[in-house]
């Protein structure tokens, strides 16, 4: 069977569902997304990774496994999602340790955290990707963020799919001074607040 690489595409979240959070993954020589539901710490934790200019005080249960996998010569060389039953995906992560590789079963959402931190590859096989890929050939002006369209449809999934409620940060931050922000951001991260933080950090990120 074919393996299909997976970039990261974005987190989305929605706002009448409770906040259910999907990771989108789109594969890397294609138009397709492979939208996954996942929790608010997962998200949270892909999101700091993602974005490296939020540096938690300490560290996230992520951060402790890659620091105890570096002590202990363990890489994480690559992360595969294999099967998906029942609207569940289920990955492996292949990892390395003097020359033996092992293959460790993982949900998802923790092993695509992982994998950001190894700089690792996510890859998928083409019949899930086939059965569970959205084609959207509409395009986004910035290739990092979610088009309307796509936000849309993911709405449209995280609606059906009651997994996984989690609260979303729903204070307006629009009427806060860049300065404001700054400060309120970094007092989000000395808090571990990283939800709130996350929001802040993108109403920065619109006015620049």
């Amino acid at each position: 069977m074919s393996l299909i690489r997976l970039n990261i595409k974005g987190i989305s979240y929605s706002q009448t569902q409770n906040g259910a959070y999907a990771l989108i993954l789109s594969e890397e020589e294609g138009e397709r997304k492979l939208p996954i539901v996942i929790g608010a710490f997962e998200a949270q934790s892909i999101a700091i990774a993602l974005e490296k200019e939020i540096k938690p005080p300490r560290p996230l249960t992520h951060d402790l496994f890659k620091n105890f996998s570096d002590r202990f010569e363990i890489v994480v060389k690559q992360v595969i999602i294999h099967k998906l039953v029942d609207g569940v995906f289920y990955s492996s992560i292949i990892c390395e340790r003097d020359g033996i590789e092992e293959i460790i079963d993982a949900r998802t959402s923790d092993a695509i955290a992982l994998a950001l931190r190894f700089k690792a590859p996510i890859f998928t096989y083409k019949a899930i990707l086939d059965q569970a890929g959205i084609y959207l050939k509409t395009p986004s002006k910035d290739e990092s963020q979610l088009s309307e369209r796509e936000e849309e449809v993911i709405e449209g999934l995280l609606s059906e799919d009651e997994k996984e409620p989690v609260r979303v940060v729903s204070e307006d931050f629009t009427k806060y001074s860049l300065k404001e922000l700054n400060q309120m951001l970094d007092e989000a991260v000395a808090q571990e607040n990283y939800e709130r933080a996350a929001a802040i950090r993108d109403e920065i990120s619109k006015r620049h």
